[in-house]
């Protein structure tokens, strides 16, 4: 008895033990955390200073354009600033506007290191006349070209009906400037505000819905602790772009796995007693699936490292680890934070161990029924839909062009417009062409005798090469001038030729080269992590297809909107390539959700419409939440002041809810009915049985 009752004493101290080292597990989660964010947290208050927008940070690593900006900062005075200042009066100019341009480019040229003596140029009708500005002192350092503009708009001022506007290509950068870095600040709060408010009404408790947003914030502090480790490790390009698109990807996609994290945790908590171990349960219910759509979205991004764009090449490293931080964050410290508060973090509607949740017809349950009795049907209906929706590509803006690039109308949009009108059919920004400076006489003679040259000047050489101006006939970023800048290179060896009119031109040959590399390299990277994770060749087929018809349509849509409704003048050049893959990574998550867990209903035996009805009403509503954040965290971007970002937030936003609202729940599910197991093949889930149906019982036979 005693030897008994020692065993059971043991047996019971035991188990004592384990369950103070299990409690003791979110504690040390929680430790950890916060060590790793003492040691991050001076390197991410410095992601910051690393951020550059310049052009080089926006061109092709590759491309004449790009060669030209990096050698004309090694030339004496380093990177030109180049301004226009317009001055413009709609019933001609006066004698006393012409002496006001005069006094007020004396004084700019008199407080500012100028490469030459500014000379006024007028316009025909009488109407204009522009001085072009230039200075070398700012080089390639953003904040002295910033003070530079600025010092130059304070004395370049109107009055009395003569309005002056400063513009040219420094003045557009710093336009551009500010709005980037504007972007920090109003981007993460209105994203923080979107996401807070979203959570409140999907969960509806008043604890709750802050547990996932305080852990998204972290990951996003991890986050640009991290990418200043990267910039200085392997010099990664930091932008304003990448960096905002790292916050949206910590927020919308760390919320995603939080939704599912928590949703699945609630169902464990009804079945088993304590906290930790419910979540331990959650977390290897769902663990596969959110590891399978991080990696998804982070193979996807790191395959931009194949583009020649530097944008774009800078923001796969940045966006991988946006999702990476938010995958450990919601992963560690959000299931700990989950298990520490208890079920009460639930209240109002607190999981009951042993209870089960009220049976009530949902929408997906109802939209389950609808594919499962007409599979086939639903299928055709939706692809014609997306199909239809995909002709709109062809009302897609052109390229867009560096005026038209923000959504307001600063100073220096204003005076390209002025420009345009006054001088017709004629250049207001220069061609620059880099020679080696023992080849300078004859370029020089080879660009003066172009067809479309107006005029060439030698300007500065250092380091072996020479800096020649050029002034084309034609008006900038115009199909004439953009056939003077390939003659110019088809015609000079060894030179190469760049300006703004050049980068724009290279940015669209570049974005359709990168786009012909990316798009396969994703689709096949996306492809195989699929198969690993369904062991199937025909679902994962079946994902793919699907979000790449979702990034059609949501083209097609962005036809239809951004000129007829937004009025916007140009499509950006690389909106094809982004929005692909950040659609086709994001899309897929989607679609993991839905087929592991109709791959796992299968695993118990369930008929293939079973499993895919139930995998619907079970993770319908976790994927109609988690699109609905993605989306709207998307669409915050269209908040912002330029139309980059406006139409890329556009595009994501819409084919995220296309996605959801459509594809997930219709489509996928009806093609998962209509093929029946033959969505596993090859994997042994094709080869399994088909339950036997019930047979009726014998009614005995009437007397």
């Amino acid at each position: 008895m005693g030897a008994g009752n020692m065993s059971a004493g043991n047996m019971s101290a035991g188990k004592t033990k384990t369950r103070v080292r299990g409690r003791g597990v979110p504690w040390l989660v929680l430790g950890l955390w916060v060590a790793v964010l003492a040691v991050v947290g001076p390197f991410a208050a410095k992601l910051s200073e690393v951020q550059q927008d310049g052009a080089v940070d926006y061109l092709p690593a590759s491309a004449d354009s790009t060669q030209v900006a990096e050698i004309q900062d090694r030339l004496p005075g380093g990177e030109t600033t180049e301004l226009v200042l317009v001055y413009h009066r709609d019933g001609g100019l006066t004698t006393t506007d012409k002496d006001t341009a005069a006094r007020q480019v004396a004084e700019i040229a008199r407080d500012n290191p100028l490469t030459a003596t500014p000379q006024g140029v007028p316009s025909k009708d009488g109407t204009t006349l522009m001085y072009p500005v230039a200075s070398n002192e700012p080089g390639t350092d953003e904040k002295l070209r910033d003070e530079f503009v600025n010092a130059v708009r304070d004395v370049a001022r109107g009055q009395d009906g003569l309005s002056v506007d400063v513009g040219g290509p420094g003045a557009l950068a710093t336009d551009a400037s500010e709005v980037y870095n504007a972007l920090g600040g109003p981007l993460l709060y209105t994203t923080v505000a979107v996401v807070a408010v979203l959570l409140i009404i999907i969960y509806r408790s008043p604890l709750l819905w802050l547990v996932p947003l305080v852990v998204a914030g972290i990951a996003d502090y991890l986050s640009m602790g991290v990418a200043y480790g990267l910039n200085q490790a392997f010099g990664t390009t930091v932008s304003g772009q990448s960096s905002g698109v790292m916050t949206i990807l910590v927020f919308g996609a760390g919320t995603d796995y939080a939704l599912l994290l928590v949703s699945r945790y609630r169902e464990e908590l009804r079945r088993i007693e304590r906290p930790l171990d419910a979540m331990l349960a959650a977390l290897r219910g769902c663990g596969p699936a959110v590891l399978a759509s991080c990696g998804t979205v982070a193979a996807g991004l790191m395959c931009l490292l194949a583009a020649d764009l530097n944008s774009s090449r800078g923001m796969g490293p940045l966006g991988t680890v946006g999702v990476l931080c938010a995958l450990v964050a919601m992963l560690t410290l959000l299931p700990a934070l989950l298990v520490l508060f208890g079920r009460r973090v639930f209240w109002p509607l607190v999981p009951v161990y042993g209870s089960t949740p009220k049976e009530r017809r949902s929408l997906f349950a109802a939209m389950g029924s609808s594919a499962g009795r007409r599979p086939r049907t639903v299928l055709a209906g939706g692809a014609l839909l997306l199909g239809v929706l995909a002709l709109g590509t062809l009302n897609l803006p052109g390229t867009l062009k560096q005026e038209d690039s923000f959504v307001d109308r600063p100073d220096s949009v204003a005076a390209m417009e002025t420009l345009a009108t006054a001088y017709p059919g004629q250049s207001t920004q220069p061609i620059t062409v880099i020679t080696p400076t023992g080849k300078a006489d004859d370029t020089l003679a080879a660009v003066r005798s172009q067809a479309g040259v107006a005029d060439a000047e030698r300007g500065r050489s250092g380091g072996g090469w020479t800096e020649i101006s050029v002034v084309a006939e034609a008006a900038p970023q115009s199909a004439a001038e953009t056939a003077t800048i390939k003659a110019l290179r088809a015609g000079l060896d060894g030179s190469y030729v760049g300006g703004p009119s050049a980068e724009q031109l290279d940015l669209e040959e570049t974005n359709d080269r990168d786009t012909a590399i990316v798009v396969p390299i994703v689709l096949v990277s996306v492809l195989l992590i699929l198969v690993a994770l369904l062991r199937s060749l025909v679902a994962p087929l079946l994902l793919v297809a699907a979000v790449v018809a979702v990034w059609g349509a949501s083209l097609g849509i962005a036809g239809l909107v951004f000129g007829p409704v937004l009025g916007f003048e140009g499509t950006d050049p690389g909106l094809g390539l982004l929005s692909f893959v950040f659609l086709v990574a994001l899309g897929v998550d989607y679609g993991i959700f839905l087929m592991h867990r109709m791959r796992e209903e299968s695993l118990t035996g369930a008929a293939p419409t079973a499993a895919a009805l139930t995998a619907l009403r079970t993770t319908g509503g976790v994927i109609a939440s988690a699109g609905l954040v993605l989306a709207a965290t998307f669409a915050v971007l269209t908040n912002m002041g330029l139309v980059q970002l406006v139409e890329l937030g556009f595009v994501i936003a819409a084919g995220v809810l296309l996605d959801t609202f459509l594809v997930r729940t219709y489509l996928v599910t009806s093609a998962s009915v209509a093929l029946g197991r033959k969505v596993w093949w090859p994997g042994p889930l094709s080869r399994a049985p088909e339950p036997e149906p019930l047979r009726p019982e014998r009614q005995p036979e009437p007397v």
